[in-house]
């Protein structure tokens, strides 16, 4: 991605293939110059339409430099898919007068199926007798774990036998984490799983834990949430950026403001509520709506071509 010659010999290769189709995911800034050189040097070939799969458009953590990058990368395309409401505004800021749509993450299909809590608990050497919450992927700081640790201490945790499972690597120093558990009498209450997780062992986590945490203090949309949705997972959801488009409040989870209270206010309410069943069970069935052949139909749309 840092070497042009590669956009050159990468963008001539399918110029030549000449596609009706190419989808390019765009994820961040620092990729625009690639992407967007392989794009114009493909659809110069005057048959192939490049549409972008665009996770972010102004991303979570900004630099110098990201709006150029951004730019050049969007003005490549001929359409757009975003799988947010809010990077479908973003995307106005930068681009106007091309095809785009909204359509939300189709489920995740590549993770084993889930197992039973006491089959988990077993590989994980967890007792299953406890209640188990999740925090799961790349540990930012704008994914608010700071935030969340902050709700577990403010909860009975023996009264609920409650404790938090964080399950990804550290894109940044762990020891302010790892101090605040300390701080706010955690050590107890609190598993880091912090080495690389393969896909064969995501099943694992998602099975031991009853309902998954995504306490972001930004965001545009999460894969976690669709993880959750494959697993039957309900989930505690910050209402930021397209995280609350996905999850309904009162019925797949919660979704809560930003803030320690308000999401310790959640995680009790589930527990008194006796809300894992029936949460649970909605899940099951709202996750049919996210197919693949309806992110199939959003690109060919957007594309304005016969399939």
């Amino acid at each position: 991605s840092i070497n042009p010659f590669n956009w050159l010999f990468t963008g001539w290769k399918y110029r030549q293939l000449k596609p009706k189709l190419v989808v390019i995911r765009f994820w961040l800034p620092f990729m625009g110059p690639c992407l967007g050189t392989i794009g114009r040097i493909i659809k110069s070939n005057k048959t192939s339409r490049i549409i972008a799969i665009t996770d972010n458009v102004i991303p979570h953590e900004k630099r110098p430099g990201d709006s150029v990058f951004t730019s050049y990368f969007l003005k490549s395309c001929h359409g757009y898919v975003t799988m947010s409401k809010k990077v479908l505004e973003d995307l106005n800021t930068f681009i106007q007068n091309k095809p785009a749509l909204f359509n939300p993450h189709p489920l995740y299909t590549s993770f084993k199926e889930g197992i039973s809590k006491a089959s988990a608990c077993n590989e994980l050497a967890l007792d299953p007798n406890t209640n188990y919450l999740l925090f799961f992927g790349f540990i930012r700081a704008y994914k608010g774990l700071d935030i969340l640790l902050k709700a577990l201490a403010k909860i009975d945790t023996a009264k609920y036998k409650l404790k938090l499972l964080v399950a990804g690597e550290f894109y940044e120093d762990e020891t302010p984490y790892k101090e605040l558990v300390k701080d706010l009498n955690l050590d107890q209450n609190v598993n880091f799983y912090s080495d690389f997780i393969p896909d064969n062992q995501v099943h694992l986590y998602f099975s031991a834990a009853d309902i998954t945490v995504q306490p972001y203090k930004d965001a545009t949309q999460s894969g976690v949430t669709q993880v959750s949705y494959f697993y039957n997972k309900p989930m505690i959801v910050t209402n930021v950026g397209g995280l609350p488009e996905l999850v309904e409040n009162g019925k797949a989870g919660y979704v809560t403001e930003i803030t320690p209270e308000a999401i310790a206010a959640a995680i009790e309410k589930f527990y008194d509520e006796q809300q894992l069943q029936p949460m649970s069970d909605f899940v099951a069935i709202e996750k049919q709506k996210y197919s693949w052949d309806k992110m199939m139909d959003s690109l060919w749309s957007v594309a304005k071509v016969n399939q």
